[in-house]
């Protein structure tokens, strides 16, 4: 089992950057893969970012280039660091790992406000 702590959500004004954190427990080493995912109200989730046992990565087009996620292994953490924040941005982020042949684990969700 696996349990998902995030932090760091809150406001900040368009332009602004943040950083989200999520610190993964329990059976951490099965875990293959850790990401962000994000819901707007009366939106789908969208999938933000991406990261694998071996360090690839991967973004949705939206964040590419503003947007970097990374992982701490000492602390067993991931990161995503957002800046040039725009109100579009404004939603719950959730963190997720993936555990082979196992169902995904997701955080609680932090919220992320963009607004000036």
């Amino acid at each position: 089992q696996v349990q998902l702590v995030e932090s760091g959500g809150g406001l900040v004004q368009p332009g602004g950057s943040l950083r989200l954190s999520c610190a993964a427990s329990g059976n951490i080493y099965s875990i293959n893969a850790m990401g962000w995912y994000r819901q707007a109200p009366g939106e789908e989730r969208e999938l933000v970012a991406t990261i694998t046992s071996d360090g690839s990565t991967n973004y949705a087009d939206s964040v590419k280039g503003r947007f970097t996620i990374s992982r701490d292994n000492a602390k067993n953490t991931v990161y995503l660091q957002m800046s040039s924040l725009k109100p579009e941005d404004t939603a719950v982020y959730y963190c997720i790992a993936k555990r082979r042949f196992s169902n995904p684990t997701w955080g609680q969700g932090t919220q992320v406000t963009v607004s000036s």
